[in-house]
């Protein structure tokens, strides 16, 4: 298993080993050792599969505010999908940042977002499969988003989506969001 941080400090993109022969292939997903590691220290609690049929499906940008606030661990188990982390956390250098990886059914490859980050994605196939843990619980009332199209951050999703939900196409954008309480805390060596 690679695990490589991105741009973003704190997403990792996470590329397993993959062992092959005549019957088909295996591979560790999730190892708590490996991930502990590579300074990833988490415990997932909840996981989540959702589908989308039709390519240009956009999903995003959500988070859940604290106490509920999650991190996550996302791949894609059929088709493919550009996936995209944005730093939300007050005070962080890095703020209105963002990193996008392609995750495919092929690649196998995941990302690692930390609490803190919007997280959204949009499919580049039909048919697409995603497949992410959680380390919280989903809480509709700490539930928030912020608009796919924000100029402020300035997204480059690879293709215009064709759906998107209204909640989605109705978010604000990241400087209309005063209720973030992500607060930026510089790690300790």
């Amino acid at each position: 298993m690679n695990i490589e941080e991105t741009s973003l400090k704190g997403v990792y993109v996470i590329t397993p080993q993959v062992f092959g022969d005549a019957r088909g292939w295996f591979m560790e997903s999730w190892s708590q050792r490996k991930m502990e590691e590579a300074g990833i220290f988490v415990d997932f609690v909840q996981d989540n599969h959702s589908f989308s049929a039709q390519k240009g499906t956009l999903r995003g940008l959500h988070y859940q505010l604290n106490p509920m606030s999650q991190a996550k661990l996302i791949r894609c188990t059929r088709g493919e999908l550009l996936d995209v982390a944005v730093d939300i956390r007050k005070g962080s250098p890095q703020y209105g940042k963002w990193v996008s990886v392609r995750l495919s059914a092929e690649n196998k490859k995941q990302i690692f977002i930390p609490r803190g980050f919007a997280h959204g994605f949009i499919t580049l196939t039909d048919n697409v499969e995603v497949q992410y843990k959680a380390d919280n619980y989903y809480a509709p009332e700490c539930d928030g988003n912020i608009r796919w199209n924000d100029p402020q951050i300035g997204i480059d999703w690879e293709l215009e989506p064709v759906i998107l939900s209204d909640k989605d196409e109705k978010a604000p954008l990241l400087s209309e969001r005063t209720n973030l309480n992500f607060v930026y805390e510089e790690a300790k060596e």
